[in-house]
């Protein structure tokens, strides 16, 4: 059997609890050396064989998966944050099945995700009545190319809360790409470098002082960056917990 786990932001703390058990459990763990706390790793069976993938193809990863199944020994493919997000996990599960592993041989086991840890982080909420309800998950173009209804510039004319992935080391050119589409250049800016790991770091500006804030610290990797009006607002509550609103579970004031 094959688990796809999500590792969480960095905290060895904020892997799930089924994702923890499994690595306990695993015989062969493949785990993303560049990003996934090896702190993760000390609950590994003695015994387990362990792999570093950020040395690793995909063919050598599938072939070391294929071994593991073959002799019938369990294998946590373990990702940083949750695996759906920028995880490459797709190419890797569908080189499971193009190995002959079927789909009740593999499963994914979500994680805790960098733009949810920076919220934490921030203690921020997203979305905020009459500021915000869309939440876009994006990077900037780089080596990855983005399709051209995806462009950083299209996006930001929504002014919608922005965490952009994977981009930190582009700052003047994500805030100059902003600033283009439409967001204002004093929108607040926050970014979070290496969220919940023992060194941590917050940055708060705007579009147009975030960069030189962020070149001072020699910030270029493993930092998510957060835009939005959410971030330094007036906002209006929310009608859950207004008195005058009724739910499924209650009867609001204003019902006659």
């Amino acid at each position: 059997m094959v688990h796809i786990v999500g590792a969480g932001p960095g905290d060895p703390e904020l892997i799930t609890v089924k994702g923890r058990r499994y690595l306990e459990e695993a015989d062969v763990v493949i785990y993303a050396g560049s990003l996934v706390n090896p702190a993760l790793l000390a609950v590994c069976r003695e015994d387990a064989v362990i792999h570093n993938s950020a040395k690793m193809t995909l063919d050598e990863v599938i072939a070391v998966i294929e071994e593991a199944e073959a002799a019938g020994k369990m294998t946590v493919r373990l990702h940083t944050g949750d695996p759906a997000i920028y995880g490459a996990i797709q190419e890797q599960m569908d080189g499971l099945r193009a190995a002959g592993i079927p789909d009740e041989e593999f499963e994914v086991v979500p994680g805790v995700s960098s733009f949810l840890a920076t919220a934490a982080a921030l203690k921020q909420e997203y979305t905020l009545p009459g500021i915000s309800q869309t939440v876009i998950i994006t990077r900037m173009e780089g080596r990855t190319p983005v399709p051209p209804k995806e462009k950083l510039s299209l996006l930001a004319a929504h002014q919608a809360t922005m965490c952009i992935f994977l981009s930190v080391h582009a700052i003047e050119k994500v805030m100059e790409t902003l600033k283009e589409g439409g967001y204002p250049g004093d929108t607040p800016v926050a970014i979070v470098a290496r969220a919940t790991w023992p060194d941590q770091r917050i940055f708060r500006g705007t579009i147009d002082t975030i960069a030189d804030i962020l070149h001072k610290a020699g910030v270029v990797r493993q930092a998510m960056i957060v835009v939005g009006r959410v971030l330094d607002t007036d906002y209006d509550l929310s009608k859950l917990y207004d008195s005058k609103f009724t739910t499924m579970f209650r009867k609001g004031t204003d019902e006659k």
